[in-house]
């Protein structure tokens, strides 16, 4: 049979797939837990290890995310089981390429209810529909308040409470819209939405960071809450411990949490890439094209988000409002009390969660397409069959993370184990086969192939040495740091056992499916651990 079978589909254009791309990294962890993180972990001081991480394993890492999604899509294959099974010729691949569908399913479950309190909370900026009272001393208690009706952090059954819940009726219609684009494939519905979405972002990002820069001193009497002493709070390096700023970097919490963000920033280790890199024509460019997706992210999350929440809050509320940091009290429930504060703030309250929300679906809808496109090519069916099979399995999922709502309990639970330690898993098994299975000088030959940039002479040494050992040393201090304790909660506490459950019970699920689509493959002579490395010059496989 030939090797040179094509993708089902392909990218329309080159600047919509950096696009897509872009808006797969683009999300809210760019607007909310990039600044939160900053100002816990040292400020400027965190900008060291997080610079540190983003060449030694973001970039590198993603290059060979999107060399691996290149050359599996030469094959005909989209998705990580199949190619991991390609590259490593065994079947033992295929199977850990069972993370690259898990973490993006599980993800989805609850980032599609995060995206639509987003949309909730712009209706609301809208229509005016949001009330703090008229007591300032009573803001904060409001503004929590008002989060926790919205999401149910109250309670559990947030649905079981007489009448569907407005928040559920916003889920429905925000679950529906991913679904509708999703359908409609790669060029017509992810490229041509993240066409218009993105560009629309960065609008409104613009236009609130206008605002915040713009404010001045608002408060004539406290003269220290102004523009420059704000981005000061974000940017001064300095120790949350009171002392010089270069401790910070002796932590190894500041560097753990550095590689976490740009992890979660970039989509590395999400699965995202390399079902996006596969749909590419075999001379397109993919060197560039990574590094001009990876730096539109990080303008979105150094030059936007760096300088719009925090520096906005401290303006309107000080160091103490400015000191919160959890991504949900400073997105949710701190900002409300600035648009409060804020000239034209019911406006600018708008364009804020309505930016998060665009910045969500972006993310949530590359999170869809790497099990439809799995579904697709591992059991022969087709779009309409995919997405209404992918659609039961996440509704399910997403309705679990709704009705455990209290605390956000089962939201937090699937964060931590699948949002956080999978994903830096799922690197850590990408390198692995990347540089030494597959091996690094053929990779940088078919990454070479029609670049218009040449690879740094470092970077073959870096994803083969230091990045694996960066990313074992990760997960070795959260095993003997953190996960003592994670397990602890979940022999005390209910909801984070039973949503583990249920992230294992589709991880069984998925298992199922690819040992299935891999007696088809191999019914096809499609086996992907069957198929032989194509042939490069001697010196580069040698």
């Amino acid at each position: 049979m030939s090797t040179s079978a094509k993708p089902r589909e392909q990218w329309g254009s080159r600047v919509g797939m950096i696009l897509a791309v872009a808006g797969s990294a683009v999300g809210l962890g760019n607007f909310l837990r990039f600044p939160g993180q900053a100002a816990q972990n040292g400020g400027g001081a965190f900008m060291i290890p997080y610079f540190c991480a983003l060449l030694f394993l973001g970039i590198p890492i993603c290059w060979a995310e999107w060399t691996m999604g290149k050359y599996g899509g030469r094959f005909g294959f989209n998705s990580c089981p199949a190619i991991f099974g390609l590259l490593g010729r065994h079947k033992v691949w295929r199977y850990l390429g069972v993370l690259g569908l898990l973490i993006p399913i599980m993800i989805y479950t609850y980032y599609v209810l995060i995206e639509s309190w987003c949309l909730g909370y712009a209706w609301m900026y809208l229509y005016g529909a949001v009330d703090l009272g008229s007591d300032p001393n009573q803001y904060a208690a409001n503004s929590t308040a008002m989060f926790n009706n919205f999401t149910g952090a109250n309670q559990d059954g947030l649905m079981l409470d007489g009448k569907l819940h407005i928040s559920v009726i916003v889920w429905m219609i925000v679950f529906a819209l991913n679904f509708f684009l999703i359908y409609r494939g790669i060029t017509k519905g992810i490229e041509s939405f993240c066409k218009f979405a993105i560009p629309l972002m960065a609008l409104c990002a613009f236009a609130v960071l206008i605002r915040v820069l713009t404010l001045g001193t608002p408060n004539p009497d406290k003269p220290d809450l102004n523009v420059l002493n704000g981005l000061g709070f974000m940017w001064n390096p300095h120790d949350k411990g009171g002392g010089p700023w270069y401790t910070a970097l002796g932590s190894a919490q500041t560097w753990l949490a550095a590689a976490g963000q740009i992890f979660f920033s970039l989509s590395v280790g999400f699965g995202v890439i390399v079902n996006y890199a596969s749909y590419l024509r075999p001379k397109d460019d993919i060197v560039l094209s990574g590094l001009t997706a990876s730096s539109t992210n990080e303008f979105f999350e150094v030059c936007l988000g760096g300088l719009i929440t925090i520096p906005a809050a401290f303006i309107f509320l000080g160091a103490a409002g400015a000191s919160v940091t959890g991504t949900f009290d400073l997105g949710f429930k701190t900002l409300p009390i600035v648009f409060l504060y804020m000239p034209g703030g019911r406006i600018f309250g708008f364009l804020w969660f309505f930016m998060l929300f665009l910045a969500a679906i972006t993310s949530s809808l590359s999170m869809l397409q790497p099990a439809i496109a799995f579904l697709e090519e591992g059991l022969a069916i087709g779009r309409r069959a995919s997405v209404a099979l992918l659609g039961m399995i996440t509704c399910l999922g997403s309705l679990f993370v709704i009705f455990f709502s209290k605390d956000l309990a089962a939201l937090g639970t699937i964060d931590d184990w699948v949002g956080t330690v999978a994903i830096v898993l799922l690197a850590t098994v990408q390198v692995i086969l990347y540089s030494w299975v597959f091996g690094v000088r053929r990779g940088y030959a078919v990454a070479m192939e029609g670049a218009e940039l040449g690879l740094p002479r470092l970077f073959n040494f870096i994803i083969k040495y230091v990045a694996p050992a960066y990313l074992i040393f990760v997960l070795g201090y959260w095993c003997w740091n953190d996960m003592p304790g994670k397990i602890q909660v979940l022999r005390e506490q209910q909801v984070p056992f039973l949503a583990i459950c249920v992230v294992l019970a589709v991880l069984i699920f998925l298992l199922i499916l690819i040992a299935v689509a891999g007696r088809r493959w191999q019914a096809e002579t499609r086996d992907t651990t069957a198929f032989r490395t194509k042939a490069f010059p001697a010196e580069v496989v040698s």
